[in-house]
């Protein structure tokens, strides 16, 4: 028999690096270096003072790395400033926020993606438009919405503004994921009598999982974050979230800059946790949601 001679593929060489070809990109990559030190410095800067002792804290030059880190900051912000308990306040607004608007955007989104009906497009941009109206002139509607219901000094009334403000957009991106999906899925599971609904959990949510990923990253940051609904219509310290805590014990506490950085942190590190955990969702959801 015959040997059989198999030729071996050789790699592909990698082409050498040229100015001509990648000098271009040089610039480009120390802008962002730089850009990215002047964004990542003051995190940096807060996390250690947030460590530091009181005899290290605004020293000059600066202490990046405290020799003696300790915990006794962070133990007064959690303990003596109550954050305890505005951490949790802002935890249940902002996992009601994101279920109730992940929830009625699903259904919105679904409906323009999959029905046909007069005026769907003329509805479609005006939910839209809302998007336009800037959310300071939004404040005194809102509270008097809210004082007509009973919900002002309520964490429920905040979760109402927040879920309604995030609609639009979410039902923007959700859509154009679903307008992806191929409607050969859904006619197969029509065939088998399955419903429009059940359709909607069995079938298209399960594959939306990087837009919803996407629509739950951006109503964590927009509850997390939100001050001026928050100062507006909470009245308790009891209910206070935390936006509206650090303002409150910032001014307090104009000298305490260890609590203070404590508390700050407190505030950032959730959101940092959030989006590196749900960053390859976020990004391809973005992508594919986002018309080219």
């Amino acid at each position: 028999m015959a040997e059989r001679t198999v030729a071996r593929a050789r790699p592909l060489a990698r082409p050498a690096w040229s100015w001509r070809r990648h000098g271009a990109t040089v610039p480009r990559l120390a802008v962002a270096a730089v850009l990215s030190l002047f964004a990542v410095l003051p995190l940096v800067y807060m996390a250690t003072t947030s460590f530091s002792p009181v005899g290290n804290i605004l020293t000059v030059p600066p202490v990046l790395i405290p020799p003696h880190p300790t915990f006794v900051n962070y133990v007064e912000a959690w303990t003596d400033a109550s954050f305890s308990r505005y951490f949790f306040n802002s935890a249940y607004v902002t996992m009601g926020t994101i279920f109730l608007s992940t929830l009625l955007s699903a259904v919105t989104a679904y409906g323009f993606a999959s029905f046909e009906f007069r005026g769907k497009e003329a509805i479609f941009y005006f939910l839209l438009a809302s998007l336009a109206i800037p959310s300071v002139l939004m404040i005194m509607p809102q509270y008097l919405l809210m004082k007509t219901f009973g919900l002002i000094n309520s964490r429920l009334g905040l979760i109402l503004l927040y879920s309604s403000a995030s609609i639009p957009f979410n039902t923007f991106l959700l859509r154009s994921f679903f307008s992806g999906i191929p409607r050969e899925l859904n006619e197969a599971m029509q065939l088998d009598g399955v419903g429009e609904f059940a359709m909607l959990w069995r079938l298209t949510l399960p594959l939306s999982l990087p837009a919803l990923a996407t629509v739950g990253i951006l109503g964590f940051n927009g509850a997390w974050d939100e001050f001026v609904l928050a100062v507006t219509l909470l009245n308790s310290p009891a209910k206070r979230t935390l936006p509206v805590a650090l303002m409150v014990f910032q001014g307090g506490h104009t000298t305490a800059w260890g609590p203070l950085f404590a508390a700050s942190m407190i505030v950032t590190v959730p959101q940092i946790v959030v989006f590196a955990v749900a960053q390859r969702w976020f990004q391809e959801g973005i992508s594919v949601s986002v018309p080219q």
